[in-house]
């Protein structure tokens, strides 16, 4: 895109090394820049702006302070970025704040801003978001479509699930780290890859790591890559995961059981994007965003001192939430006709019947449950025989009715803890078939059994 005329970039700044420090690396890379002390200059910069005679200042994009006084509270800044959002809604805001006041940052990213920097910045990553800012920005009508493709495999309605994707579509064009936390089965990696395809880097790799699966001996070699000759059998050189993610997202999956060596290693390269690979002195740097996911309480974790609280910092600047597929119920129909396919038909107790289900397993037990009762039933037409028929039996409970929704009398916790008795019972205590049958994880399995008292 060719500019008819100049657009800066404004700086809003109460130290002037600061903005002298910012104009001089923001000229040498192109930009027209004009700096102001206050919030008072900026508003009369953006009025100026706005003048329909004017085409000499048009702002392309505010760098904004969040500090304007003697107070380190930030809510002269909020309340700057406040007006400036309601002057002039479609400029792209990036805030600046010291480290120790990035929740309040994440506030501002909140209540509009694009994304924000923390003091002192590192000039390429800067220059980067800045870059994208503006791109974003100019693409704005482009990056808002298609949400059929953004959201591949996310079904539901409930009002849950579209506060997620409200909140997935703010956050995904910054480059600030997101921590999605759920219970297993709750469709951490789907959003994390909607995050990615909204974000300027969909075009970019998608790397996926499984971090509760991946073995203390092999953290270095397959997050960092080795040289040829590192250990026995490095025929070659290889690169690790953050290396194929460079440019684009790495999804670090289940990121609470990480052992407490290796998160050591992982805070620095989140930290300082670079790395070395394993019989290598020559740091490599990666540019990437970064997106974690855990069922773990990290918090709790912290406190407990299981988890490093520097990193639980560092990976939870955005925090989405999933709810539990017993949280929203009604989406149950929706994914069943989903997973089931458009020619199977389901009877209305059938359909009951599945909504009334604990689900400890979330969405992938849904998933696994509606594949099994049309391989066991073969028909077109699924009544609620054939869904009790495929449900976990217990064999010393007596066959009867189930009801279309829990009784009142039974919370969901002992739903679920009964659903869970039942399959270790049917599968004679193989806790990796219970965990196999319910689609949760063993970790995730043994941590249930420990919340409800269950001993085999």
């Amino acid at each position: 895109m060719t500019d008819k005329y100049p657009r800066m970039i404004l700086i809003i700044d109460d130290d002037s090394s600061i903005r002298l420090s910012l104009g001089l690396l923001l000229k040498r890379a192109g930009y027209v820049v004009k700096g102001v002390p206050g919030a008072e200059e900026a508003l009369a910069a953006l009025r100026n702006a706005m003048r329909s005679d004017n085409t000499d200042e048009s702002i392309e994009l505010m760098l904004m302070d969040m500090n304007y006084s003697s107070s380190t509270t930030g809510e002269d800044g909020l309340e700057l970025l406040m007006k400036v959002k309601v002057l002039a809604p479609t400029i792209p805001v990036i805030l600046m704040t010291a480290w120790g006041s990035i929740p309040l940052a994440v506030e501002g990213v909140k209540a509009g801003a694009m994304d924000f920097v923390t003091k002192p910045w590192d000039n390429r990553d800067l220059l980067s978001r800045i870059k994208t800012a503006i791109s974003l920005s100019e693409s704005k009508q482009e990056a808002n479509t298609g949400d059929a493709d953004t959201f591949e495999g996310i079904i539901g309605e409930s009002e849950g699930l579209k506060k997620v994707l409200e909140t997935v579509r703010k956050i995904a064009p910054t480059d600030a780290p997101v921590l999605i936390t759920g219970e297993n089965g709750t469709g951490k990696e789907l959003i994390a890859r909607a995050i990615h395809r909204l974000s300027p880097r969909a075009g970019k790799p998608f790397v996926s790591v499984n971090l509760g699966g991946l073995a203390q001996t092999l953290f270095e070699s397959e997050m960092f890559g080795h040289a040829r000759g590192a250990f026995t059998g490095a025929d070659s050189d290889r690169p690790g995961r953050f290396e194929m993610a460079d440019s684009g997202t790495i999804f670090l999956d289940e990121i609470g059981d990480l052992d407490s060596s290796c998160q050591v290693k992982m805070l620095r390269v989140l930290q300082e994007h670079t790395f070395e690979r394993l019989g290598e002195s020559t740091p490599r740097r990666v540019d990437i965003r970064v997106v974690c996911a855990t069922n773990v309480n990290l918090a709790e974790a912290v406190k407990a001192n299981r988890f490093r609280e520097d990193l639980y910092y560092r990976i939870n600047l955005i925090t989405i939430h999933l709810p539990a597929l017993r949280e929203r119920r009604e989406d149950i129909p929706l994914l069943v006709r989903h997973f089931a396919g458009s020619d199977i038909n389901f009877t209305p107790d059938a359909m009951a019947l599945l909504c009334s289900q604990p689900y400890p397993g979330n969405i992938r037990e849904l998933r696994n449950l509606v594949k099994r009762i049309l391989i066991v039933s073969g028909k077109d037409t699924i009544t609620a025989d054939d869904v009790r028929s495929s449900l976990i039996k217990n064999p010393e409970q007596k066959p009867e009715s189930t009801p279309a929704q829990p009784s009142s009398a039974i919370t969901l916790e002992e739903l679920e803890k009964q659903a869970i008795e039942r399959a270790i019972a049917q599968c004679e205590g193989n806790m990796s078939q219970v965990a196999s049958m319910l689609g949760i994880t063993r970790q995730s399995l043994y941590r249930r059994m420990e919340k409800f008292g269950i001993k085999v």
